[in-house]
């Protein structure tokens, strides 16, 4: 009877992954591929790079196909390592849940919820959405851990299970998301913009897009809202296609980047993050100009065309009590107000305002 030469340990006849197969191959294959090359995986993992090397090619002899390919400037994934590194993170995320639940069964542990905070949210809508979900966690028995890092538009932490949920801007409908995310939306908004006091869209409250696509705009950096900046930079180039954002010179403050942009050698205008409800209902006054910006006036766009949505979005895959959490404070979040509560003071131009439910925007006390 002839006997197969093929090595057991990297064969097998029922297509189920061999049992040299490790969960550390699949986490040091997560981490290079995150990573983007060896160096930066292994100081990530705390081991040395040869021995990261040797991981990588031993997991490379069991599924028979090289997963990565070794460039100058870093690694890049192979079809195939494209095909298991999802997998991998399936595998790895189960094994992390397992291990989670029976340290709990056991009295051990909370279950943990990785919760990412961008940096560039409306004040009042990160807290009260950090409030809501700290008071569901602690009220459910779980841990919170707060990441905050900027999200892209596929929101990728939470795909390659880095997090398990964000409060982060929805670029199309919550149901356009990639598999397996899911997402509760929490209201739309819009930036403020802010033009020279002397352009006749001043004068007005409201500029068109295509005027702003003229006008050097100071938004940015991309880094910071990389979803939103690409949306909002697709809407101005459809109304010039040779439209750029500038970059601000600095991120110190709003009213030191209006500062640079009243002294610009050319007609500078700012435009911020979302940072107000789209399309503020009647009777809301929006917050006075920065002190100093005199030089400077704030409007709104014309049919509000720069619009994102605030979302609450989770892995699909997270166990239903976490999942739970998530939708019960996404549903008991209202729409923030679009301006923060101002000290009473006396109005004595109020009769001054004209006849009409909303003054036009700009306008402020003096």
């Amino acid at each position: 009877m002839q006997t197969s030469s093929r090595d057991p340990e990297t064969h097998s006849p029922s297509g189920v992954a061999p049992q040299s197969l490790e969960l550390r191959h699949l986490r040091y294959f997560a981490a290079v591929a995150d990573a983007g090359t060896f160096t930066h995986a292994a100081e990530r993992l705390f081991v040395s790079q040869p021995t990261l090397s040797q991981q990588i090619r031993r997991l490379e002899q069991i599924v028979g196909t090289p997963l990565l390919n070794r460039r100058r400037d870093g690694v890049r994934l192979t079809a195939a390592g494209t095909a298991l590194l999802e997998t991998a993170r399936d595998v790895l995320s189960a094994a992390d849940h397992a291990v989670s639940q029976t340290r709990q069964a056991a009295g051990l542990g909370r279950p943990r919820l990785r919760f990412v905070l961008p940096p560039d949210l409306p004040e009042s809508l990160a807290v009260q959405t950090t409030s809501r979900l700290r008071s569901a966690a602690d009220a459910a028995g779980v841990a919170l851990t707060w990441i905050e890092t900027a999200l892209d538009a596929e929101f990728s932490p939470i795909r390659q299970r880095q997090a398990d949920a964000a409060l982060g801007w929805l670029t199309a409908s919550p149901g356009a998301l990639p598999a397996p995310l899911e997402a509760m939306s929490l209201g739309e908004f819009e930036p403020d913009v802010w033009i020279p006091s002397a352009h006749p869209a001043a004068s007005r409250g409201v500029i068109g897009l295509d005027e702003l696509a003229s006008l050097d705009l100071i938004h940015g950096p991309r880094r910071a809202s990389p979803a939103v900046y690409d949306r909002w930079l697709a809407a101005l180039r459809a109304a010039d296609p040779r439209f750029a954002f500038a970059d601000p010179p600095v991120r110190h403050s709003l009213p030191l980047v209006l500062a640079f942009a009243a002294t610009a050698s050319r007609p500078a205008a700012v435009l911020t993050g979302p940072t107000v409800i789209a399309g503020p209902p009647p009777g809301v006054t929006r917050l006075p100009r920065p002190a100093g910006t005199s030089d400077m006036t704030r409007v709104s766009i014309a049919g509000h065309p720069l619009t994102a949505t605030a979302a609450v979005v989770w892995h699909g895959h997270l166990p239903r009590p976490l999942q739970q959490i998530l939708f019960d404070t996404a549903d008991r979040i209202t729409p923030p107000a679009p301006a923060i509560p101002q000290p009473a003071r006396p109005k004595p131009r109020a009769m001054a305002l004209p006849q009409s439910r909303e003054p036009p925007v700009g306008t402020t006390d003096s």
